[in-house]
């Protein structure tokens, strides 16, 4: 049987943790910062855990890692 491959759209955007869970980037940080708080724009700077929902279909999409 052949290696699964990794999904690297996926690879880039979530890493694994030292247990074992999911860690990405918050959303809504790209653009149009003026209009956003500072108090806002710093939350949107620290990582977070993936939402259980979306875990298993991206521990799929990263069998590797």
């Amino acid at each position: 049987m052949p290696k699964m491959k990794t999904n690297r759209g996926a690879a880039k955007r979530v890493r694994r943790t030292g247990r074992g869970k999911l860690r990405r980037m918050r959303a809504y940080k790209s653009h149009i910062l003026t209009k956003k708080t500072r108090k806002r724009k710093r939350r949107l700077r620290s990582a977070t855990l993936v939402s259980g929902a979306d875990e298993r279909r991206l521990r799929r999409l990263l069998p590797n890692s």
